[in-house]
C-alpha cells in the first residue's frame, strides 16, 4: 500500500482524526486571514472562530490563548517554508534563495502578515522574544549553511562575518518587496545574486 493509500485507509478507520485535521486547517486559515485583515493587535479569537465556522472550544483545545496560537502557527509556517537551496555554488544558492523568498513574500497574505507581525513584535517584548527563538534563529541557522558551504568551497574568506552576511542576504529583498512594495523579475533576481555574492566576499569579521 502506498503512503497516501495508507493515510486514506487510516483515516477511513478513524474519521474522528480526519475531522480534527479539517477543524485545525479551518482555524489555521481563519487565523491568517484575520491577521492579514486587521493585524495581530485587533485580531480576536471570536473573529477567528466565526471565520472558521467552529466553536471557541475548538481553538482552546489546541491553544490556550491567542498569543500561543499566533506563536505556534507563525513559527510552523516560517520554519517549514522556503527550504535553503544547495546548488553547489554561492551565486546559485543566492539566486535560488532570493527566488524562493520572493515568491513567499509576494503571497497576498504574507505580504500583509509579515509587516504586521514585525510591527506588533516591536510593541510586545514577549512576542518578539518567542518569534526570535522559534522563527528568526532557526531560519538564520539554516541560511548560515549557505555561507559555511561557500567558505568551505573557497568562495568566501575564512574570516567572513556570518552574522552580517545573513543580514545582507535578506535585507534588500525585504526592503524592496515589503517596504517599497516593488517586485523583482527574474533578471533582477540574477543581478541581486551577483551583487550579494560580491558583497559577501567583502564582509570580514573584524575579530
Amino acid at each position: 500500500m502506498s503512503p497516501s493509500g495508507a493515510t486514506a485507509h487510516t483515516r477511513a478507520r478513524n474519521p474522528g482524526s480526519a475531522l480534527q485535521d479539517r477543524v485545525t486547517a479551518a482555524i489555521t486559515g481563519a487565523f491568517f486571514e484575520e491577521l492579514a485583515k486587521v493585524g495581530y493587535g485587533r485580531m480576536s479569537v471570536d473573529a477567528i472562530v466565526r471565520r472558521a465556522g467552529v466553536g471557541k472550544a475548538a481553538v482552546y483545545r489546541r491553544w490556550p490563548s491567542k498569543h500561543a496560537m499566533a506563536v505556534a502557527l507563525i513559527s510552523e509556517v516560517a520554519v517549514r517554508g522556503a527550504p535553503m537551496p544547495d546548488t553547489g555554488s554561492l551565486r546559485g544558492d543566492l539566486a535560488a534563495l532570493m527566488s524562493g523568498l520572493r515568491k513567499a513574500m509576494r503571497h497576498p497574505l504574507a505580504s500583509r502578515i509579515i509587516p504586521a507581525v514585525a510591527a506588533e513584535a516591536g510593541r510586545d517584548p514577549e512576542l518578539e522574544r518567542v518569534l526570535r527563538d522559534t522563527v528568526e534563529e532557526p531560519r538564520r541557522a539554516s541560511a548560515a549553511e549557505i555561507v559555511h558551504r561557500a567558505v568551505a568551497r573557497g568562495e568566501l574568506p575564512h574570516d567572513c562575518d556570518v552574522e552580517l552576511a545573513l543580514d545582507l542576504m535578506i535585507a534588500p529583498l525585504y526592503w524592496r518587496l515589503l517596504v517599497r512594495r516593488r517586485d523583482l523579475d527574474a533578471a533582477s533576481i540574477e543581478r541581486l545574486a551577483d551583487s550579494l555574492a560580491a558583497a559577501l566576499a567583502a564582509v570580514r569579521d573584524p575579530a
